[in-house]
């Protein structure tokens, strides 16, 4: 019978263990290379093969991220670290970089593959190249709702997320933190650009806003819809968190198993005041249906944890702060003060009588020492919950059930076997004799084989047969240690042994020409003729196309019209699939190709020239490739966004940058400055520059 897996992340060895503690089928992590969490504490390679062991110990699976794009003069190391998961024992490797997926499904196939968020899957099309290619899996784009996802054909299997952090940017398509900022977001070392303040600006000036966060999203959260989203039939429901602690992860794995469980077992599950109450306190920027149900994602006021609501501040001075609760407060509690934004631990806990105490109720005034300075009456949330760390903290390990079966007879061999359900593993030990004196009886046998308390397992079923006969328990002993060992080396064996040779051919296939994108018609004749031109305005393509004119396809793609012999600029994977066998396609930057095996796979496909990622410097790869183009004169886009308020031209930052803001059927978010890399040839991005400006520039 189908059963959706559920996904939970793990930055550390305690938190993947929570994680199984609670539930999960499977869980994602991610090693010290090439992950797009850098900063989570990640797995060295032994602790990864310990993950592994743990994982299938329990018969869970475990998946290990390698979602970040790769450049040239890594691609050897990045084969030697593929190579090193399959190896261990892994049971996929999430990936990003096109080149490395299609070089790794040669290289060493029956590695898994699952192709993550950051690839845009948001199309049926680009669903089928990726099966095409040998993926197993697909993590959808978190901008897809629910009936989307449900008009997909593709017979691949489907991810989505359903609890925990958003992009504002469709993932992968976000070069915010990485142009303004040197971190990159399809490197791993995202510095959450949306998570600052920004103001909105027209060609009058400011506009006021609700608050200055103005691309801080909320929080996903799914247990209100859970019962839709498991009716769908999606492959797996992934929790994000690889950066959250062992009580988060333990405890939103543990919500979502039971949710889970109930819908197999009674069909309609529902959330309880207190799963939601403890989901808040553990993190929450406010929580969101999602796109998945077509809800507001945005909180513009507040982009850190805002908790639970605890009470309100009656009383302050200098030395001591009086809140009236509206639920428990227990010391080493959490508290943050809303308005103010100071936040503190409560170390000490007094009454409204002045006494120290480790707990006050709901209804009650508690009194906490004045650490952060509070001037006014504030209202106050919850934003650590001691009480629930200590429970999560006490959940006792997982245990898998095993049965014994023990066959005693006069004068033959002792056999013993031990079975989880799957692997049966039998021993055959001393000669027994009759009993002289009292014969072993069966609850003797049941007492010794039933110790198993250091052991993963629990005796869940003993089939004893016996003979008057005499057995020594410390024969018992033995059998049963031996037998448990050899079940625990079963379970997590693995013989996986790969061998392959890579060597990177060098291509001669120079590209030296020169292109422009235009915006409008004016720009588009300033420079008709000198060179390659990209228009995402289809009717000025149609009035120009046979003079080296190209239309520039949307980002975000769902609808596929019919074209042939076109051409066409794509920056999307259902539309490279769709288009590049009759028409004469250049594949865009969004594409994010930053190797040669990225330039090769794409050209093998039809497309006639790559463009490269303005996240390489380094050129080295042309010399391996065919035919690419790089940006050298521009604003690239920054961000696609699918939702965004529809007034304003620019966002200023905080340090006075102004980024350009284009609308229409999604929000594109420019640069604030051109790059300027005209020592190259290659492609250069127009604005609002006028003749001169154009002629300026070559």
């Amino acid at each position: 019978m189908f059963k959706t897996e559920l996904l939970s992340p793990a930055g550390n060895m305690k938190t993947l263990i929570s994680a199984i503690n609670n539930g999960a089928d499977a869980i994602y992590v991610g090693g010290k290379m090439f992950g797009a969490r850098a900063f989570a504490d990640n797995f060295s390679n032994d602790e990864l093969k310990e993950a592994v062991k743990y994982c299938h110990l329990y018969g869970v699976k475990l998946y290990v991220t390698a979602n970040t794009v790769i450049f040239e003069n890594e691609i050897d190391e990045f084969l030697n670290y593929m190579k090193f998961l399959y190896e261990i024992g892994v049971d996929a490797v999430i990936m990003q970089d096109l080149g490395m997926i299609n070089l790794v499904r040669k290289l060493i196939p029956d590695l898994e593959i699952h192709v993550s968020t950051q690839v845009n899957c948001h199309n049926d099309e680009s669903l089928y190249l990726l099966k095409k290619m040998g993926v197993t899996r697909a993590v959808l784009a978190r901008e897809m709702s629910l009936s989307d996802i449900k008009k997909l054909k593709c017979p691949i299997e489907k991810e989505i997320f359903i609890h925990g952090a958003l992009c504002v940017s469709y993932s992968g398509q976000c070069l915010f933190s990485s142009l303004n900022g040197g971190r990159s977001g399809n490197r791993g070392t995202c510095a959450q650009c949306c998570r600052l303040p920004y103001e909105l600006y027209d060609k009058k000036g400011k506009i006021k806003t609700e608050g200055k966060y103005l691309l801080s999203t909320k929080e996903l959260c799914s247990v209100y819809n859970i019962k839709d989203i498991l009716d769908a039939g999606i492959s797996s429901l992934k929790i994000e968190g690889r950066m959250k602690s062992p009580e988060y992860v333990g405890y939103v794995t543990r919500v979502y198993r039971r949710l889970i469980d109930e819908y197999y077992s009674l069909g309609n599950p529902k959330v309880t005041e207190e799963e939601i109450k403890n989901l808040m306190v553990l993190f929450n920027r406010n929580f969101t249906n999602g796109y998945l149900f077509d809800d507001d994602i945005y909180n513009g006021k507040y982009p850190n944890h805002l908790g639970v609501s605890l009470g309100k501040v009656v009383k302050v001075n200098p030395d001591k702060i009086f809140i009236k609760l509206d639920s428990d407060l227990h010391q080493e509690d959490g508290i943050r003060f809303c308005e103010s934004s100071k936040g503190m631990i409560v170390n000490m806990l007094y009454n409204e009588k002045g006494l120290l105490v480790n707990h006050v109720s709901k209804g009650d005034i508690a009194v906490v020492d004045n650490k952060v300075d509070l001037k006014n009456k504030d209202k106050v949330n919850k934003t650590i919950s001691k009480e629930l760390i200590n429970f999560m903290n006490d959940i006792e390990n997982k245990k898998i059930p095993i049965s014994f079966d023990l066959k005693a007879i006069t004068n033959e061999p002792l056999e013993v076997s031990i079975s989880d359900g799957v692997n049966v593993i039998s021993v055959k030990s001393i000669i027994l004799e009759k009993a002289k004196n009292k014969s072993t009886t069966k609850e003797e046998v049941y007492s010794k084989l039933n110790k198993l308390g250091s052991t993963p397992f629990y005796l869940n079923g003993c089939d004893i047969y016996l003979d008057d006969v005499f057995i020594p328990m410390s024969i018992l002993n033995e059998i049963r240690r031996d037998l448990c060992d050899k079940l625990i080396s079963k379970r997590c064996e693995c013989n996986n042994k790969v061998n392959f040779d890579y060597e990177k051919q060098v291509i001669d296939d120079e590209n030296e020409s020169q292109s422009i994108l235009v915006r409008n018609e004016k720009q588009l004749k300033c420079v008709l003729g000198k060179m390659r031109i990209y228009t995402e305005d289809y009717e000025l393509y149609k009035k120009y196309k046979e003079k080296n004119v190209f239309y520039k396809l949307p980002r975000i793609m769902h609808k596929f019209p019919s074209f042939k012999n076109e051409n066409l600029l794509i920056s999307e994977l259902g539309g490279i699939y769709k288009y590049s066998h009759d028409n004469y396609v250049i594949a865009d930057y969004p594409l994010n190709i930053t190797n040669s095996e990225s330039v090769n796979f794409l050209h093998n496909l039809g497309v006639k020239i790559s463009t490269i990622s303005p996240e390489v410097t380094d050129y080295e790869l042309e010399k391996y490739s065919y035919s690419t183009e790089k940006i050298v004169y521009g604003k690239p886009d920054l961000m696609i966004l699918k939702t965004f308020r529809k007034d304003g031209d620019y966002l200023k930052n905080n340090t006075n940058n102004y980024f350009p803001i284009i609308h229409g059927d999604y929000t594109t978010i420019l640069h604030h400055q051109n790059i300027d890399l005209r020592k190259y040839k290659g492609r250069y991005i127009l604005f609002d520059e006028t003749e001169k400006e154009i002629n300026d520039l070559f």
